[in-house]
């Protein structure tokens, strides 16, 4: 929830993808529910969560002041019962500490914080209809939601394997049998006694769960897993025909569509997730320049780099909504591996980061890997990623979301936390006062010298402060000349002054 205390704070708030702000002064001046509140609930429910501040004043130039509700409780009053009336909201996700009165300066604004909905009360939406009444929330607006979309999320609300699916007219003619062949043959490798082993192939698909019997309509066939794992291109292209895996190796650090490697279905393989994987695995390995480990004296080759690429490679491929529009996309560039899947995902982006929780979007295929040794249990892949680069030393992964189209990005960036002699030259730059900054105040300097530009979600994503700190850091800065910001709220951008590009031109390259 957003900590607010004093008249600078309320100076200091731009409205964003998690905060807005309303007059909520009502005809008589006492105070009222805005009509637009629900929008905004609705939407803030259906994303990443916000906080709603009612008792703000919007000024020019994007300014806020604090006018205040003269009755507070009348409007808190009248958001319970808003949020128990299904014909204003389908479902209340709210508890009571997430509705507060703030008293700043004699004056009192209510706070509403709303969480974002699980996946099970996704869509959140507004009288009686969610094809008409969802919102999701996009920069500083509340964007109604097409019919498209809102059925993505009531199929992810009702199905907790996506994967799960039988196939109707699909059949065993379907499966590449080389792929299958191999994956035995890994188990083999990996568990050489594994009861499995000694079943006939058609068996031994049954118990992977890629050939199913629902047991309420006594119905039988191939699953979605199955064939997307281990099928034909053809047939893949029939039962989801917007199936698309995308491997590019681009020679430069840049966004351009130029590569000097690329692999995509073209007929001259089975296209499958299954040999999508052991192709670009080897490939974003090959060349891989890390130092060995040793593991009981022996040279260890699989470092947890490694490890890290494998999990993100394993994690687009089991969490990705194969029913979207985005391809799957794996990139390797000098300086960086990304990761890209359609869907976004199943829990907060923090609790997956943190571990421990997990909803994966395609289970079947999720134990699939796991039984041949691939990937980590549930909740604990992404951790390990983390921890991959932080044994290098490299720079915090990014991982992030875009709703439109809805697709999840993971970026491993190949950078060291700081370029050798970073702060050396910053300390020549800005003399002993440098000295005397915090931790958390140097690195935000340091990224800024290397990277030109930074954020604060940027910032957020590459130390464990928490946000607020990082807030009160960065405007620090700012009142100190050490930093130039420019934009509002949190899409403000930060930049080091022109005398210090002018410093360190040379050192790093900066036009």
């Amino acid at each position: 929830m957003l900590e607010l205390g004093s008249l600078e704070d309320i100076a200091a708030l731009r409205e964003s993808e998690d905060i807005e702000c309303k007059l909520a002064q009502g005809r008589d001046g006492k105070g009222a529910l805005p009509k637009d509140f629900w929008e905004t609930y609705s939407a803030f429910a259906n994303t990443q969560g916000g906080d709603i501040l009612l008792g703000i004043l919007e000024k020019s130039g994007n300014r806020f002041e604090l006018a205040g509700v003269a009755d507070p409780q009348k409007v808190i009053d009248e958001l319970w019962t808003g949020l128990n009336n299904p014909q204003k909201a389908s479902i209340n996700i709210l508890h009571n500490q997430c509705v507060r009165k703030v008293e700043i300066d004699g004056k009192t604004l209510v706070q509403v914080h709303i969480p974002a909905a699980t996946r099970k009360h996704k869509p959140v939406f507004l009288k009686g209809n969610p094809l008409t009444g969802t919102y999701r929330r996009l920069n500083s607006t509340d964007q109604l939601q097409s019919s498209e979309v809102v059925r993505r999320m009531l199929a992810e609300q009702a199905e907790d394997e996506r994967d799960a699916r039988i196939l109707h007219g699909f059949g065993w003619e379907d499966i590449e049998q080389d792929s299958f062949r191999v994956y035995r043959q890994m188990l083999k490798d990996a568990k050489p006694g594994h009861p499995y082993l000694e079943l006939d192939d058609r068996e031994f698909l049954k118990k992977l769960r890629g050939w199913r019997r629902d047991r309420s309509t006594n119905e039988e066939g191939l699953t979605l897993a199955g064939l997307l794992m281990f099928g034909r291109w053809e047939a893949i292209q029939e039962a989801v025909p917007h199936y698309f895996v995308d491997y590019q190796e681009r020679p430069e650090a840049k966004a351009e569509l130029r590569w000097v490697d690329r692999l995509v279905p073209d007929g001259s393989w089975s296209g499958n997730l299954f040999d999508f994987y052991r192709r670009v695995y080897r490939k974003l390995t090959e060349d891989l320049k890390v130092p060995f480990k040793l593991s009981e004296g022996q040279r260890r080759e699989d470092t947890p780099v490694h490890e890290a690429i494998r999990e993100a490679l394993v994690n687009t491929l089991v969490h990705a909504d194969y029913m979207g529009s985005v391809p799957i996309l794996v990139v390797k560039r000098p300086d960086m591996f990304g990761f890209r899947n359609p869907g976004d995902m199943r829990i907060p982006l923090e609790d997956a980061v943190q571990g421990g929780l997990s909803d994966c979007r395609n289970r079947i295929m999720h134990q699939m890997f796991l039984l041949i040794g691939l990937g980590e249990r549930a909740g604990s892949g992404l951790p390990k990623i983390y921890s991959g680069w932080d044994w290098r030393h490299w720079r915090r992964p990014a991982l992030y979301q875009k709703l439109e189209p809805q697709q999840t990005l993971l970026e491993l960036r190949m950078l060291e936390l700081f370029p050798e002699g970073i702060l050396n030259q910053l300390t020549e730059m800005f003399g002993e006062a440098f000295l005397h900054l915090s931790k958390l105040e140097r690195l935000i300097l340091a990224t800024a010298a290397t990277e030109q530009v930074i954020t604060h979600t940027r910032i957020c994503e590459i130390t464990t402060q928490h946000a607020r700190d990082v807030t009160a850091t960065l405007q620090q800065l700012a009142r100190l000349d050490f930093l130039r910001p420019s934009g509002h709220g949190r899409g403000t951008v930060y930049h080091l002054p022109g005398r210090a590009y002018r410093h360190l031109s040379r050192y790093l390259a900066v036009p």
